[in-house]
C-alpha cells in the first residue's frame, strides 16, 4: 500500500462519519474553488482575464469567434486586449442583439443575430419572460427547471462554423470562445471539419450544471477534442485535465475549461 492510500484510507476512517459532515462539505466546497470551480464572482476569479490576455496580447491580426456573445462583454475584453483582432460575435436573442450591436459598432466586429449548432437548421430560444438575459438557452429546463421560472421562446436560426468558415474564406481561428448555456458540445460538433483538420488553436467554453439539461458529460468533450490537451482555468494561469476523463472532471458546476491544440507529434 501507498504512503497515499494510507493517508486517504485513514482519513476515511478517522472521519467519515456523520458528525464530521459539515466540516467535510465545507472542505469540498473549498477545495473546489481552489480547483477552478465555482469562481464566478468575475472574469479575473473565473482566470477567464488571464487566459485571454496570455492567447492574445501581441499576436498579430487574431482570428477570434465569440458564440454565445450575450451583451458583449467578452467580445469587449477582446478587443481591449488585442484591438487588431478580427473578431466575430454569434448572438441569437434578438433583444441582447440589438444592444451587443450598440455596444461594438464602430469596433471592427463582425456580427451574427444566430445561434451556432451541429448543423443548420430552426430552433427555439428560451429565456425568462422580457429582455434578454446572460441564461438564454436553447434547452427549455434551463429557465424552467434550474432556475424555476416560467420562460418565453424565441424562433431563432442556427449555423455550423464550419460552413460559416468556408464562407466567409477563414482558414485559422486563434481562439474560439463558447457560452450557450448547455449546447456547447453541439457547436463544437459543427465545427469538426476545423477540427480536425487543426485551424483552430485555443477553445474555451462552460461546463455546469447546464451539462445535466443537455446530458453532455466532459467525457464527450475529450472524445470529440482528441487533438487538444484540455485545462481548467484559475486565477493565474491553467490547471491541465487529466489526460483520460475521471471523476474529477465530471463535476457540474461553474468552470472554464481551455482546449489547446497539441504538437502534430504528442
Amino acid at each position: 500500500m501507498s504512503k497515499s492510500d494510507w493517508i486517504f484510507d485513514g482519513y476515511a476512517y478517522l472521519f467519515a462519519r456523520k458528525k464530521f459532515y459539515r466540516m467535510n462539505k465545507a472542505l469540498f466546497s473549498l477545495s473546489i474553488r481552489g480547483l477552478g470551480i465555482l469562481n464566478y464572482k468575475d472574469e479575473v476569479a473565473s482566470g477567464e482575464d488571464h487566459f485571454v490576455r496570455q492567447t492574445l496580447s501581441g499576436v498579430s491580426n487574431p482570428v477570434v469567434f465569440d458564440v454565445g456573445a450575450n451583451a458583449g462583454d467578452y467580445s469587449a475584453t477582446v478587443l481591449s486586449i488585442n484591438p487588431n483582432a478580427r473578431l466575430f460575435a454569434f448572438e441569437p436573442h434578438p433583444g441582447t442583439f440589438k444592444g451587443l450591436s450598440e455596444r461594438l459598432a464602430g469596433r471592427g466586429a463582425q456580427l451574427a443575430n444566430v445561434a451556432c449548432g451541429s448543423a443548420p437548421s430552426k430552433m427555439v430560444l428560451y429565456d425568462y419572460a422580457g429582455a434578454g438575459s446572460q441564461h438564454a438557452s436553447l434547452y427549455k429546463g434551463v429557465i424552467e427547471e434550474l432556475h424555476q421560472k416560467e420562460s418565453c421562446a424565441y424562433d431563432i436560426d442556427i449555423i455550423d462554423l464550419d460552413t460559416f468558415a468556408s464562407g466567409n474564406g477563414i482558414e485559422h481561428i486563434d481562439l474560439l470562445k463558447i457560452d450557450t448555456e448547455g449546447h456547447e458540445f453541439n457547436v463544437l460538433s459543427g465545427a469538426k471539419r476545423l477540427l480536425e483538420d487543426r485551424r483552430i488553436s485555443a477553445i474555451q467554453f462552460e461546463f455546469n450544471e447546464m451539462n445535466l439539461v443537455s446530458r453532455t458529460f466532459l467525457r464527450d468533450f475529450y472524445a470529440i477534442l482528441p487533438n487538444y490537451r484540455l485545462y481548467r482555468t484559475v486565477r493565474d494561469g491553467l490547471i491541465p485535465l487529466p489526460e483520460r476523463p475521471s471523476f474529477t472532471c465530471e463535476l457540474f458546476a461553474f468552470q472554464n475549461i481551455v482546449a489547446l491544440l497539441r504538437s502534430p507529434s504528442s
